[in-house]
């Protein structure tokens, strides 16, 4: 097709560069994300809780909805907590950035990014080694939550000051064409890149530390509560049971009663999987905690009445 005198070609339009950051998305999905995380949060602390009271989880056999109906209550209280500290941090290192974009702060400017970037590199440093399992010495019990959390708070501080120093770089650097440097304009982005990885793996390991500890709670306060919510069992069994559990009431009702002959009354129901029944005895507290593992065959019989 010929092109009318007087009017200059025009070249095609160039396609839409896709980034490397959609191209990721193609394939993995913000939900799919999402699912993943809620079910890896969800089973942690469901293994860790049944794992308290001495009953492996893989014998429960849960499907996924089930760990991913119990994430939620795992992770509301951390997950609002890094919200509402996370909507401050932006606020504030928001205002920051307004403040030193003003003209004539050039140097202030300069000054207070190499600041944040060395103190937060310094709190990213005090922090790290809680991932490779070391403590850091601080003059409280290794079982306060202050030892567990603090470490991995810093690095995510840490992390987020320091991403913030590199972010002010690398925009002054693009705001003046005279000073790009290819080589340091990447050095500057894998920087930026590796702070964002130290940051969501803390927030990660924080997260998983909240999860195990908030599970074991629970389950030290159901021993302690002697099992008060669950079902009381009476069991009825061919031959006799041979347990440590006290307070546990046991009859012989003779030959005439049937083959399911002797019976126990006091257990309650711990948790019931496709092949066995976890019993705890109603008095069973912290001292003399005691999980009684019963086969779900023929041999016994357990009747459930409400607490």
């Amino acid at each position: 097709m010929s092109v009318p005198s007087g009017e200059p070609s025009r070249p095609a339009p160039a396609p839409p560069r896709v980034s490397y950051v959609d191209k990721v998305a193609y394939i993995v999905a913000p939900g799919t994300i999402v699912i993943g995380l809620l079910y890896y949060f969800g089973s942690v602390y469901t293994d860790t809780y049944y794992a308290a009271f001495g009953v492996p989880a893989a014998d429960l056999q849960l499907s996924v909805q089930t760990y991913l109906a119990k994430s939620p209550r795992a992770i509301f209280g951390p997950v609002w907590f890094l919200l509402i500290c996370g909507l401050v941090v932006v606020l504030v290192l928001g205002r920051v950035g307004l403040l030193l974009d003003r003209p004539g702060r050039e140097q202030r400017r300069r000054t207070v990014c190499w600041a944040l970037l060395v103190v937060g590199l310094l709190m990213t440093l005090l922090g790290l080694p809680i991932f490779f399992g070391w403590r850091i010495p601080l003059p409280f019990p290794d079982d306060w939550w202050f030892t567990r959390f603090v470490p991995p708070c810093l690095v995510a501080l840490g992390a987020t000051l320091a991403f913030f120093a590199v972010q002010q770089r690398l925009q002054r650097i693009g705001e003046d064409p005279r000073r790009r440097d290819g080589t340091a304009d990447r050095m500057w982005t894998a920087g930026g890149a590796l702070l964002i990885g130290l940051l969501a793996m803390s927030l990660f390991f924080g997260m998983s530390q909240y999860v195990v500890d908030s599970a074991k709670s629970e389950a030290w306060g159901v021993i302690e509560g002697g099992s008060r919510a669950s079902l009381h069992v009476v069991v009825y069994s061919r031959i006799p049971i041979t347990h440590d559990a006290h307070g546990i009431t046991y009859k012989d009702m003779g030959a005439d009663r049937g083959p399911f002959r002797h019976r126990y009354v006091g257990f309650r129901l711990l948790v019931k999987s496709p092949s066995r029944f976890y019993l705890v005895s109603h008095t069973a507290r912290e001292a003399d905690y005691q999980t009684v593992v019963l086969p779900d065959d023929d041999t016994v019989r357990v009747a459930l009445t409400s607490p």
